[in-house]
Parts: structure tokens; C-alpha cells; sequence
């Protein structure tokens, strides 16, 4: 993930754009609020829910701090399977693999699962660029391709548009990519998912390459796992000759039996549901069952770096369930585009800033689009901290100091346009440190708490321009407390 999405302004000036557009506010806040309230209710049919996500955070920390040896393992399995395994360390490598795989079949065309992965790494452009088309058939994937749009939403990427836009954008332009939208097509549902279906149908049945993710890989059988609603995933995993999947290298666990957790909390925190309608799992291959060739490309783009931030390292723990998102405040005012990542929401707050560094002026803002409020952390099935990497992120971005680049420690220098903030914390810093200038600062405030303005002025008026200003006590906390107790702990 070597850059942004062309032309994205900063978090800030995005999210201020988004937040006056009322269509995509509407759309927002009906889904968010839908999805939210239905998970709500899944989750609370289980008792024993905080214990599974101890389990699910223990399995991740586990897998992560012995990721070496399970990748290994996981290459063996696969090995001994029949598939063939490919190491990429950055996106212009996997990109590199899959568009030279692809070519040694003679095909010039792929059908695509649902794939983070292969958004983070822009595989749909690369292989554009080597002759190579790619379909994406999953149904909210296949809108925003169709509308030539980005996704918004980890789970539902199409989540900003609504009926009308979907059935204007099935009517102009999917003749441009197969089969044409029937004639006076409506925006109800079922006519929308129809029109898909014939679209992609003949796709399924040509194509000769397949292209996926992974929701989870097996270290000790070599077992890949995708989940997913519409059915869409499993044709592309069984019909075509050639099944390439490119997935993070976080994505590995153990055993077959640590599936038993995630296969109940990824579906009840994604989709509100008890099980996916379709979990899909395959072991390297076999004859007569499923593709001939299977070809496993494991991704690092930035994990290993981020694995060795202390505190940061706890965001690969995520298994993409997005229900951050639809709990978040911000992401439901300023929609995903905003966050100018593959990832939005919360988790894209402190995942993209690790994988691509905070040296450009989107990512060096991200650690900053949150309220701190907590609730990602509250509905999260692996119990990542996000607040806790916010201002661990915060931190780094406004003081610099040293971080792992390309597998090198490298010494950060701080962002631009934060020397008032620099410059406060340190006055702060040597405040506390010194009782004495701290008390004396503290009476004159309150003798002259009249005197203060509403705002602050200079760097300080954007804080206050959507915040009230605390008022000062008439009196310092330690003066009221030597003058009502005397300074005695024991009084009473």
C-alpha cells in the first residue's frame, strides 16, 4: 500500500466535504444504524460472547508472536497439498506474481472473490495495465466497479449508494462489461440482484481464472477459508482451472479448531448472523474437485513493520468484521471515502498509517479522525485497543522518533503543523514537573477567570471553534482542599 487513493485531500478537509453532502449522510446513517442494531441482537443470543472474544484476541496474539513459525508450517501444508506458495513483500511484488501467473495460463481475463487484500494492493489497476480484465462479482463490488466509484465500507463497500443510484448505474453501464441491464429495470431489490445474476452468470461460466483473498488460512492442513453471503465466492473458487489467492500474512492461525472461535464471531459481528451462508474452505487441490492449479500469494506490504510496533502490532489482529465502522460517529458523518484507504472506520485510523507510514499529509491525519469515544473498541470480537493506537499514532505524528520502515529502524521526523501542540506539551510537561510554577499558574487563572476569552486564539481556535472552553474554578482543587480539610487525608 504505496499511496493513497489519487488526488485525496487530508482526513479534515475530506470528512468537511462529506459531512454537507445529505444524500450520502442519509444513506449512511439508515445503514450504519440497520447493521448496528441487528449485530446488537446476534451477539446477545450468545452468554458466553466475552469469553470467545478472549479466545479470539489470545489466538491472535499467540499466531502473531510466532507468525514465523505458522507461516512456515503453512507453506509446507500447502506444499504437501499441491498448491504452490509466493512470498511478495510489498504490492508492486504480489501485483508482479499474480499478472505473470495469469499470463501463463494465455488468459486475459479473472473473476474476483470480495478481496481486501487485493484492493490494498491495487491488483485491479496492475492487472489493467498488462491487458488483464478483471471482474469483480461480488454484488456491492460490482457497483462500485460499475459505477467506476471506491469502495466506503469494509463489509458492504458499496454502502453510500442507494437503489435509485445502484439501478442507474446497472442501466448505463453494464453493457460496457458483459450483459446489459434489462429493459426497465426498477430499483427494488430483487430486480437489482437479478440483473447481477445474469450479468455475472456467463462470467462464471468463462472464465478460466479465479482471483481471492482469504478470511483465515490453516497453518497445520494448508487450509484456506472464505466467507461470504451471496454465493458469488464459491463459483469462483470451484469452476475455474487456475485459483490464485492473495492474502496478508496476519490471516494465518494455528490450528483447524481455532476456526471454532472466528467462525462464530466474525459472522454475528459482520453480518449479524449466526453462520455465513456460504464458508468456503480448500486444501491445495484435487483431481476431478475444483481448480487444477492453486496458487497462494502471502503478502507483507507493511505487516512485519507494523508487527514490530509494541502497541501498534494489535491491529493485525483484525479479521476484517468492520463492525468499528458502524459504530463509529465519525465514520457515520464522514462516510469511507474520506479516510482515503481500501480500510475506513476506526480500523483504518491505525492500520493504514502502519502499513504506509505517516509521511503523507492523509495519513498523518488519520490517527486524528476520532472522537476517542471508545465505542470501536467496546464492539471489536478480537478486543483491539483502537483509542489505545489513536494516541499511541497521535503521538508518533507529533513528536516523530523511531519506527520500522522495509524491516530497517529509521528515525521519524515530526509532521508539519503541529509546533503549538509540540510546544503546549512540553510547557505542560515542565508544569507538572515543577509543583511550585504549577500552583502559582493555577491561582492566577482563577483570579483572573473573568478576564479569559471564549476561544483561544492563534493554532488554539480550531480546537475551541467546536468546543466549549472549560470555565476555572473560583479556586485552585489543592487550595479548597487545604482550606475544607485542613490538607489531612484522614479528615473527615
Amino acid at each position: 500500500m504505496t499511496g493513497t487513493y489519487l488526488g485525496m485531500p487530508a482526513f479534515p478537509k475530506a470528512a468537511h466535504d462529506a459531512v454537507h453532502n445529505p444524500v450520502l449522510r442519509g444513506n449512511l446513517r439508515h445503514a450504519t444504524h440497520t447493521i448496528r442494531a441487528k449485530r446488537a441482537k446476534a451477539v446477545g443470543e450468545l452468554p458466553d460472547w466475552a469469553a470467545l472474544r478472549e479466545a479470539g484476541r489470545r489466538i491472535k496474539d499467540h499466531t502473531l508472536r510466532h507468525l514465523d513459525r505458522y507461516l512456515v508450517q503453512l507453506e509446507e501444508s500447502v506444499t504437501a497439498a499441491g498448491g504452490t506458495v509466493h512470498w511478495a513483500a510489498d504490492a508492486a511484488e504480489a501485483n508482479r506474481i499474480v499478472a505473470r501467473l495469469v499470463r501463463e495460463t494465455g488468459e486475459s481475463e479473472v473473476v474476483k472473490v470480495k478481496s481486501m487484500a487485493t484492493q490494498e494492493i491495487g491488483l485491479n489497476e496492475a492487472l489493467e495495465a498488462e491487458g488483464i480484465r478483471a471482474y469483480e462479482t461480488d454484488l456491492a463490488e460490482l457497483i462500485v466497479q460499475l459505477g467506476k466509484d471506491r469502495p466506503s465500507h469494509i463489509l458492504v463497500p458499496a454502502i453510500h449508494r442507494n437503489r435509485g443510484e445502484i439501478r442507474d448505474i446497472f442501466r448505463a453501464e453494464m453493457g460496457e462489461w458483459g450483459r446489459p441491464a434489462p429493459e426497465g429495470l426498477t430499483d427494488t431489490p430483487a430486480e437489482l440482484a437479478e440483473a447481477a445474476r445474469l450479468h455475472l452468470r456467463e462470467k462464471f461460466l468463462r472464465a478460466k481464472v479465479g482471483v481471492s483473498g482469504a478470511n483465515f488460512m490453516v497453518a497445520e492442513t494448508g487450509t484456506l477459508v472464505v466467507v461470504e453471503s451471496e454465493g458469488n465466492g464459491r463459483m469462483c473458487l470451484t469452476l475455474p482451472e487456475t485459483l490464485i489467492s492473495v492474502v496478508g500474512i496476519e490471516k494465518v492461525v494455528p490450528t483447524w479448531r481455532d476456526l471454532e472461535v472466528f467462525l462464530q464471531t466474525l459472522p454475528r459481528s459482520s453480518t449479524a448472523e449466526r453462520m455465513n451462508p456460504y464458508t468456503s474452505m480448500w486444501t491445495g487441490t484435487t483431481d476431478g474437485d475444483g481448480p487444477r492449479a492453486f496458487h497462494l500469494v502471502l503478502l507483507d506490504n507493511g505487516r512485519t513493520d507494523t508487527l514490530a510496533d509494541q502497541v501498534g502490532r494489535q491491529a493485525l489482529r483484525c479479521i476484517r468484521c468492520s463492525a468499528c465502522l458502524n459504530v463509529c460517529p465519525v465514520y457515520e458523518r464522514a462516510g469511507g471515502h474520506a479516510y482515503g484507504s481500501v480500510y475506513p472506520g476506526p480500523i483504518g485510523a491505525i492500520l493504514s498509517p502502519q502499513l504506509r507510514g505517516t509521511a503523507s499529509e492523509i495519513d498523518a491525519s488519520l490517527p486524528y479522525a476520532s472522537s476517542l469515544c471508545g465505542a470501536c473498541y467496546e464492539v471489536c470480537p478480537v478486543a483491539i485497543d483502537i483509542p489505545e493506537v489513536l494516541v499511541h499514532l497521535r503521538e508518533r505524528v507529533v513528536e516523530g522518533g523511531p519506527a520500522v520502515r522495509q524491516g530497517n529502524t529509521v528515525v521519524l521526523q515530526p509532521a508539519k503543523g503541529h509546533a503549538a501542540e509540540r510546544a503546549a506539551m512540553r510547557a505542560a510537561r515542565w508544569a507538572f514537573t515543577h509543583p511550585g510554577a504549577l500552583r502559582t499558574g493555577q491561582r492566577l487563572a482563577s483570579r483572573t477567570r473573568r478576564l479569559h476569552p471564549r476561544t483561544l486564539p492563534g493554532p488554539g481556535r480550531a480546537w475551541s471553534g467546536t468546543r466549549d472552553l472549560p470555565a476555572v474554578p473560583p479556586e485552585p482543587f489543592r487550595d479548597w482542599w487545604q482550606r475544607t480539610r485542613g490538607g489531612k487525608d484522614g479528615a473527615k
